[in-house]
């Protein structure tokens, strides 16, 4: 008798503490206190938690009358967020389908497996309810799980979101204030529309973003990069706020989508998981919106700053950009004194010491002849110099240097001051090539037109978004298209080597001259590691008669160092194409100004691609160029803005270049011409 009564007090603790779990939530939630049956024992034999891993548990019904229904009862598990109730009718639903279930013989199995296929599409954001079939309103039941669309949703994806948990009620019996339940039920009914309108809400913006890459190669990267954004922006929000939670969060969900990301610039490059992390990125900034009431105004504040921020940095840019085209192509003064004092000493010098030594070697074909345009004393000295010094047999090499009628003086009084050995030069004025005028050159046609005129001295005639570099009255200079006219200067030779006046020789060039061109005109070294070295980079493919005859993928090369081989020029008549597409070209249509287009064009399926080592290019603008290139490239070529004799260039270049200046030159010590 003892042991029976022990038991029925062990019983009895065992129903009390039930009952203290179902009036808990009443007591901390406001709800008004209940009258609550005494439970029956195959209330606990059915085993309230036989699943401790159910994200969501329904408690059994207690028996009540068959026409009344129990009170909601919400039970909270810790570390859960809100959860949802079941409204009574959703109750009444479920306790009907289960009776005609029962009616018709089939399990509460078998209607728990049909339930997934009998569902609407359109009614994804309603709750499950499973339920016992053997079960009615004056029955124990056995417990139900509810499954809401989102917790579904997680389930499939394999996410381990926090989202919101889902959570019905404990359906109990006795009597129910109807005000009080019809406040609870309006609350309850107000707090799921919320919640579904939030988590629809969410689904639909990632369905409508994650469905533009039907219409963009791009959109999804884009949508990840925006998710990104604002990721970032809420960070700043919780780092005031000291949401330490929420900001771990989402520093999870944004490592995830930066790995989703990685280098991918197209959708085809994403891994197949993609969407599923946009769209629980999607969820925890809805969710992350929700605490941030004021993140709306204040992503709004910041797009409007960042476009301000990105208006001044695009003025800055053109700012910065004409500055340097000034600095750039303004002579410093050193080498402005220089100009003068050359110039003056050679009006003062006997004319009897004009002349250069060695005038029969001027037109021997069996020598290496090289030409340089100039207008740069000190630059074209340098190149000089560089060639001389690596050269085998110094006596064997031609100068032809050619410059306009100012600097004309200065550049012979330069090197009849500094003799050259036993080497040749000739310095040319091209006012001398009387044959070089505008009824022969279509381009000196052009330079001389008021447009061209208008377009370099009147400020009126730019568009703003034009790059200024396209105005740098150097392109009126015909100095820069005398590299069209090679076999007119030099009618007697058969090969030249032509050098920008911005290059410095490193090695002996005499093994150019026994390069076999196969047949071609132009012997120089490609772009094509350099991806704005296409053709499509220089000319306007938008235009039929570009489209039509030349590749815009083709490879570009490098003027600068370049053998020309003359023979085949006369032979294929290679001026005569220049003046064609320059006279095509009359308005600037098929590309802008500049020598370089004009030579992809003249020279189209023309040109003997030279091993990469003979040129190194981009010292003049590239701070990361590869000493190691450097050291081993026969010339090395200053082409940018950053020359070595201006302020602007790159220190760490500038020893190639200044290696071959003698500083103690009395006309450089005049001129205060300094390393």
């Amino acid at each position: 008798m003892a042991v029976l009564r022990g038991r029925r007090r062990c019983r009895g603790a065992v129903l009390l503490l039930l009952l203290a779990s179902v009036l808990a939530p009443l007591v901390l939630y406001g709800g008004s206190p209940v009258s609550v049956a005494h439970l029956p024992d195959s209330t606990a034999a059915s085993g309230a938690f036989d699943r401790e891993d159910a994200p969501n548990l329904v408690w059994p019904q207690i028996a009540a009358s068959g026409t009344s229904l129990a009170r909601d009862l919400t039970i909270e598990r810790p570390g859960e967020h809100k959860n949802r109730v079941l409204s009574a009718t959703d109750h009444l639903q479920a306790v009907e389908a289960a009776s005609r279930s029962r009616a018709s013989g089939k399990s509460d199995a078998s209607v728990l497996r049909e339930e997934p296929e009998s569902r609407n599409v359109d009614d994804e954001d309603a709750p499950v309810v499973e339920g016992d079939g053997n079960a009615g309103l004056g029955q124990g039941g056995v417990i139900r799980e509810v499954v809401g669309s989102e917790g579904s949703a997680e389930h499939k994806d394999g996410s381990d979101d926090g989202g919101e948990n889902i959570i019905s009620g404990m359906h109990s019996t006795g009597s129910l204030n109807s005000s009080s339940s019809q406040t609870r039920d309006a609350t309850t009914s107000r707090d799921n529309q919320t919640r579904v309108s939030n988590s629809s809400s969410a689904r639909h913006t990632t369905n409508r973003r994650t469905g533009q890459s039907t219409t963009s190669p791009d959109a999804t990267v884009h949508i990840i990069k925006d998710q990104l954004t604002r990721a970032k922006t809420y960070l700043g929000f919780f780092a005031s706020r000291g949401n330490h939670g929420f900001a771990r969060e989402l520093r999870a969900r944004m490592r995830d989508i930066q790995r989703a990301l990685g280098d991918a610039t197209s959708d085809r490059q994403l891994p197949q998981n993609v969407h599923s992390k946009i769209r629980a990125m999607e969820q925890t900034l809805v969710k992350v919106k929700k605490i941030h009431d004021s993140c709306s105004g204040a992503v709004n504040r910041l797009h409007t700053v960042l476009h301000s921020t990105e208006q001044q940095l695009e003025s800055n840019k053109r700012q910065a950009n004409y500055l340097a085209q000034v600095a750039a192509k303004s002579l410093p003064k050193g080498l402005y004194c220089l100009t003068l004092r050359l110039t003056n000493e050679y009006y003062f010098t006997n004319s009897k010491n004009k002349d250069f030594p060695y005038v029969e070697k001027l037109e021997d074909p069996k020598l290496y002849h090289y030409a340089l345009f100039s207008d740069n004393v000190l630059a074209a000295a340098v190149v000089v110099n560089s060639t001389l010094v690596h050269a085998k047999k110094p006596e064997d090499h031609v100068f032809h240097i050619v410059t306009d009628r100012l600097n004309y003086a200065a550049m012979k009084m330069w090197f009849l001051a500094n003799p050259l050995g036993k080497a040749a030069i000739q310095v040319q004025n091209i006012e001398e090539f009387t044959w070089l005028n505008s009824s022969y050159s279509p381009v000196l046609k052009q330079l001389e037109s008021q447009f061209m005129i208008d377009y370099y001295f009147k400020s009126g005639h730019a568009r703003p978004d034009e790059n200024p570099k396209f105005r740098n009255p150097k392109y009126l200079s015909i100095l820069n298209h005398l590299r069209f006219y090679l076999p007119e200067i030099f009618p007697k030779l058969n090969k030249v080597l032509f050098l920008d006046d911005d290059t410095v020789v490193q090695r002996d060039l005499t093994a150019l001259w026994l390069v076999d061109l196969k047949g071609k005109v132009n012997g120089a070294v490609e772009t094509c590691r350099e991806t704005f070295h296409r053709f499509d980079k220089y000319l306007n493919f938008s235009n039929p008669l570009i489209a039509k005859n030349f590749d815009p993928h083709a490879c570009g090369w490098a003027y600068g160092m370049n053998i020309f081989d003359l023979s085949e020029w006369r032979k294929q008549n290679i001026t005569e194409v220049y003046h064609t597409w320059q006279k095509l070209n009359e308005n600037r249509l098929l590309w802008k100004l500049g020598t370089l287009p004009a030579g992809l064009v003249t020279f189209w399926n023309r040109t003997f691609p030279l091993d990469r080592s003979w040129h190194q290019l981009g010292l003049g603008y590239n701070p990361n160029v590869n000493e190691r290139d450097i050291r081993r490239a026969a010339v090395i070529h200053y082409n940018g803005n950053l020359k070595p004799w201006l302020e602007i260039g790159l220190p760490k270049y500038r020893k190639y270049w200044s290696t071959h200046v003698d500083f103690n030159q009395v006309f450089l010590r005049g001129c205060n011409v300094n390393p």
